[in-house]
């Protein structure tokens, strides 16, 4: 008798893609995951739920980061001392931390398009709040090269030091050492360079999220790269020191200013589209969650296919992160619906599929599927390449020509097509990410 798959349950309808309301693109009304902008993932380890801190200071609550519920804003306003120097009482992009029981929420202070931006604190003794501020811990000028927003807190697991990343765009972004009991700046000046891009990209980076992994020993920084509204994409270096430097797969450092065909970082995710569906663009400005069971999950927000220049909503979206035997990460095919790790007979593979390769492009538009066939007896089949695969332990060894590709194999729940699928997410040995679903037997 063959096993029997285990494949996740349907995720929960999706709220009807909302309107903007105008000189508002926040509403306060429960309006699912839309509008979750720059969403910083944590998980409390005295209640084990979840939480999203987002844009406009909005939280939101789960129990198994499928079903969420609005909390609200929990921070009403940021300190005097920041909207004096920025004119603006805007939050954006929170990070949070908990040192010992206190709660520390980094909020951004800023307008549109400037560098007049403020990075303040916020605390709390709950992680639903109220957060009260502390005080500025970063502050910026038209002058400087850098830009006080888009915090994220790491902590170097050697000597317990704990830092601040920050940055968007001009000089790109930084870190700054913090002193561990207030959780203020712990140093004069803008702090160490772990990331930038050449002028003529627009030095389009911010977004920045690190991470450290024990099973690899290795800090991973990501970066959002490019514009929010349209080509967005999500890149990732590693570093065995928490300052860097930060290389790529290919051993490019993420300062070096020579990227001349935007191929610097390993591309994780960008614009895509599948056969059935909806496209989308501009996935960026992640964080990222190890998980009390081992599973790790990148969360970002997205936007639907839109180039015409009028607004358009972003969302919410998780994924689940694998990692390559050599210590490199790549996302599953969908969105995560609940989907349980398990043993996958190889006869459950063979069938057509759809392909998606995260390949590097000038500029970095939307990435659309291809057709893939895993055949019987090892016959591989992607569009006119023909090759071989084995498998082995729920991994996919795939070769052809000179390349060979290993991706991990598991279930997964279909959004395009509304229904339970196998999915197969990995890397080649070149650094190129890809993912793939079946969509039929053969």
């Amino acid at each position: 008798m063959g096993t029997k798959l285990i494949y996740p349950y349907p995720p929960p309808a999706e709220i009807p893609k909302p309107v903007f309301k105008k000189g508002n693109d926040r509403p306060d009304d429960n309006t699912g995951l839309w509008f979750i902008h720059d969403p910083a993932i944590y998980k409390d380890s005295i209640s084990g739920k979840y939480y999203i801190y987002c844009t406009g200071a909005g939280c939101h609550r789960s129990d198994d980061l499928i079903h969420w519920e609005r909390v609200g804003k929990v921070v009403d306003t940021p300190p005097e001392e920041a909207y004096r120097w920025t004119g603006s009482k805007d939050i954006w992009a929170p990070d949070i931390v908990k040192v010992n029981g206190e709660y520390r929420l980094y909020c951004s202070n800023s307008k549109w398009g400037v560098r007049q931006s403020c990075i303040f604190l916020a605390v709390s003794d709950n992680p639903e709040g109220p957060f009260l501020p502390r005080g500025c811990v970063l502050k910026t000028t038209e002058n400087m090269p850098v830009n006080a927003i888009d915090a994220n807190i790491i902590t170097d697991h050697k000597t317990g030091e704990m830092y601040m990343l920050y940055g968007s765009f001009w000089g790109g972004c930084h870190m700054l050492l913090l002193d561990g009991k207030t959780g203020l700046a712990a140093e004069e000046g803008i702090g160490t360079c772990v990331a930038r891009r050449p002028e003529w990209m627009s030095a389009a980076i911010e977004g920045p999220y690190i991470v450290y992994n024990p099973g690899t020993d290795y800090y991973y920084l990501f970066v959002s790269y490019g514009s929010l509204k349209s080509d967005y994409n999500v890149r990732v270096a590693r570093s065995r020191n928490i300052t860097g430097p930060y290389t790529d797969f290919n051993g490019r450092d993420m300062t070096d200013m020579s990227d001349n065909d935007n191929s610097t970082g390993l591309l994780l995710h960008c614009g895509y589209r599948w056969n059935d569906g909806k496209a989308y663009m501009a996935p960026g400005h992640n964080s990222v969650l190890h998980d009390t069971d081992g599973s790790w999950y990148m969360v970002f927000h997205i936007r639907e296919h839109n180039f015409t220049g009028t607004p358009e909503p972003s969302k919410m979206q998780i994924r689940k992160i694998y990692w390559s035997d050599d210590g490199w990460p790549f996302l599953s095919a969908q969105p995560y619906a609940g989907e349980k790790e398990q043993d996958i007979p190889e006869s459950e593979l063979y069938g057509l599929y759809e392909r998606i390769t995260l390949k590097p492009e000038l500029p970095q538009g939307i990435t659309c599927s291809v057709p893939m066939k895993l055949g019987k007896n090892g016959y591989y089949e992607c569009c006119s390449i023909q090759g071989s695969w084995e498998y082995k332990d729920n991994k996919l060894h795939i070769k052809y020509g000179k390349h060979t590709e290993t991706a991990h194999v598991y279930v997964t729940w279909d959004a395009e097509r509304n229904c339970p699928a196998i999915a197969i997410s990995g890397i080649s040995c070149s650094g190129l990410a890809f993912m793939a679903k079946k969509t039929g037997d053969i």
